[in-house]
């Protein structure tokens, strides 16, 4: 975009005079000339620690690394501490793991935490007391193959069987409306704004042929490939067949050329779903990868018939962290947040884990049993002193993608454009990017749409960034800018990407809080999935059980708890203590 940020941010909130829509325009902010924010607007940086992960990775945590004696009884100040199990990682995997293990009856076990709070991408935030999520705000209600998530969230009084299915409680289901997308391309009547509000995300209201003849096709193509592939959520229940790994060995962008899906409105559904699941585009992420997003959770719903509508999603106002907090409060102070793991050591009989405290100032040593290393794969291959050899075959293919999530407290909702009203998730159909980033923006989710209060008092959106790109390269390129530039500096292009919708959104803005995920989910990128190393981390190595969604390829709660519980049964399996019974 040619003019300057601030510029056209200025002319942005401007428009609203010019459309004659003044009366509901109050007065044109004034704006900081350094910052190019309205000056009215304040905020800060959140979420993971990027000073204590960056200490950790240039090694500047302690002289644990570089000790080689292994076997000393102590390492630091502290003395040895003693325990059956230990699980590295307070994220949905981990606290599945000692959920389950303290359901089992195991309970000797400590969960290390790197935050100061658990709950990995899934915790929130809060702002003038009102509660919003920093990543993942979302779990749709499972299907018959997720039987451990179903089965804790039954346990949880959040879904229950009705007429052999797994419903939601109407308490937790999100309410009415629920999605809908922003149409720039749609006139409405004379002295509106351009654009116009539809119901629902995709933007097949009045198709052409030629464009609804390929929605079909593709809708068509995906049910026959899920009955014959066995597409399954969690991955973990899939038998992997060669024609799988075919899928796998290609980007999606690929297979879609491949199969003449050309329809400009097809494929930004498809891109969106991608960024949306993957943090990553189509032209990034494996056919595999996209054809699960739909094969084994998502149907395209304008079209579908009824039996292969969705059962609904749960959401709260702070997101998935309802669920963390669920897993955590049981664990009461076994969960130690603040805690930075810097070398694993398996022994014969037990394994060695040396760990920065935070709080103490110092090197602490741990010795257990049995440990389960909830963490991305990429970090635990630095912790090991000797790598298992399936996951040294599979570091090359780790691509993290980062993510930006910032949530914008209002003092009032901007003047509404025509169409739908304000959804839970609200979304624009556009395939330009937002000024100088390559990758537009998801949208944004009203943060308060679940509250029996609202829409009293105070706004509070969401807005969601995936900036994975279309490869490793720009998803470096914005990992470096997020740790790099300031606060304000994204602020001005969230706030530049909602103006283009609400002009006059700007003035009601009171304050933003940004969360950068650096390494925000694995990118499934091909060749990954169906790489053997992947699925033979599965198993144990030793003492040692992986635990974390990178083992599926891609981030989604079920996935990540899944594997929390697998690992969870195979310490028990290992493991000779009196266990409860139902």
């Amino acid at each position: 975009m040619s003019l300057p940020r601030r510029q056209w941010l200025l002319q942005a909130t401007g428009a609203v005079a010019a459309l004659g829509l003044g009366g509901c325009h109050r007065a044109t902010p004034t704006w900081d000339p350094a910052s190019g924010l309205p000056d009215h607007i304040e905020g800060q940086w959140l979420g993971p620690s990027m000073e204590r992960a960056h200490a950790w990775r240039d090694g500047q945590l302690g002289e644990a690394r570089a000790t080689d004696n292994a076997a000393s009884s102590a390492q630091g100040d502290g003395p040895l501490k003693r325990v059956h199990t230990l699980v590295l990682g307070g994220g949905v995997a981990g606290l599945a793991a000692a959920d389950h293990l303290q359901q089992a009856g195991l309970d000797d076990l400590v969960v290390l935490e790197l935050e100061d709070a658990a709950g990995g991408n899934s915790r929130s935030h809060r702002m003038q007391g009102l509660a919003c999520p920093q990543g993942a705000h979302y779990l749709p209600v499972p299907g018959e193959q997720a039987v451990d998530v179903a089965q804790w969230l039954s346990q949880q009084g959040l879904i229950h069987r009705h007429q052999g299915r797994w419903r939601g409680d109407e308490r937790h289901l999100c309410h009415s409306p629920q999605e809908r997308l922003f149409r720039p391309d749609v006139q409405p009547a004379q002295g509106h704004w351009p654009g116009h509000w539809q119901e629902g995300v995709l933007p097949f209201d009045a198709p052409d042929a030629a464009t609804l003849s390929q929605v079909r096709r593709f809708e068509a193509e995906v049910r026959q490939l899920a009955g014959a592939l066995r597409f399954s959520l969690p991955t973990v229940h899939q038998r992997w067949q060669g024609a799988l790994t075919t899928l796998d060995q290609q980007t999606f962008a690929q297979w879609l050329d491949s199969r003449g899906y050309t329809s400009p409105a097809l494929r930004w559904v498809l891109d969106y779903a991608c960024r949306d699941d993957y943090g990553a585009s189509p032209q990034a992420v494996s056919a595999w990868a996209g054809l699960q997003y739909f094969a084994s959770r998502h149907m395209m719903g304008s079209v579908v018939d009824e039996d292969h509508a969705p059962e609904g999603v749960l959401t709260w106002p702070e997101g998935n962290d309802h669920l963390i907090q669920r897993l955590v409060r049981p664990l009461g102070d076994r969960v130690q947040g603040g805690n930075v793991a810097l070398r694993i050591q398996p022994l014969r009989h037990e394994v060695l884990v040396d760990v920065w405290s935070h709080r103490r100032q110092r090197v602490e040593r741990w010795a257990a049993k049995q440990v389960v290393i909830a963490l991305p794969l990429w970090v635990a291959r630095r912790l090991l002193q000797a790598v298992p050899e399936p996951l040294q075959a599979v570091q090359g293919l780790l691509h993290p993608s980062p993510w930006l999530v910032t949530n914008l407290l209002l003092k009032g909702l901007p003047h509404p454009r025509t169409g739908a009203p304000l959804s839970w998730d609200n979304v624009t159909y556009t395939g330009q990017g937002v000024l100088d980033v390559v990758q537009p923006a998801l949208g944004y989710v009203n943060a308060r749409h679940q509250e029996m209060t609202w829409p009293f008092g105070a706004g509070l959106w969401t807005h969601y960034w995936a900036l994975g790109g279309s490869g490793p390269e720009q998803a470096r390129a914005h990992r470096q800018a997020l740790s790099t530039q300031p606060w304000q500096h994204w602020a001005v292009r969230v706030l530049a990407d909602l103006a283009r919708i609400h002009p006059d959104l700007p003035e009601q803005v009171q304050r933003m809080d940004l969360t950068r995920w650096g390494h925000g989910m694995i990118t499934p990128v091909p060749g990954l999935r169906s790489h053997p190393g992947l699925q033979a981390l599965w198993q144990p190595q030793g003492r040692l059980h992986f635990a974390h969604s990178d083992l599926s390829a891609y981030s989604v709660f079920e996935e990540a708890f899944t594997h929390g519980v697998r690992a969870a049964r195979q310490v028990l399996a290992a493991s000779a203590v009196p266990l409860r019974t139902a």
